[in-house]
């Protein structure tokens, strides 16, 4: 059975990102977009809505793919324990 994603906000997610070593490249109207090198060299980049709402869940599982972040719901939930959500 798999884990319901947990309510976040992107300024959350984005701040969470950020402490795990994804880096601020840009910022547009649609959100900002982060990246993080590998250890293989290749670069992440994935855009995270700037919103103070919460994301909706298709959003938050694309981001958290393997395509985008790489992190999972298991990556995330580690995130969450290691910071904590503010």
């Amino acid at each position: 059975m798999t884990a319901k994603l947990p309510a976040i906000t992107g300024k959350q997610l984005i701040r969470l990102l950020q402490k795990d070593g994804w880096e601020q490249r840009r910022k547009s109207n649609h959100g900002i977009a982060l990246a993080k090198v590998c250890a293989d060299g290749r670069t992440l980049v994935t855009v995270v809505p700037d919103k103070r709402s919460a994301l909706p869940a298709g959003t938050l599982a694309d981001i958290l793919g393997p395509q985008q972040t790489q992190l999972g719901r298991s990556g995330l939930a580690a995130l969450i324990d290691k910071y904590g959500l503010r």
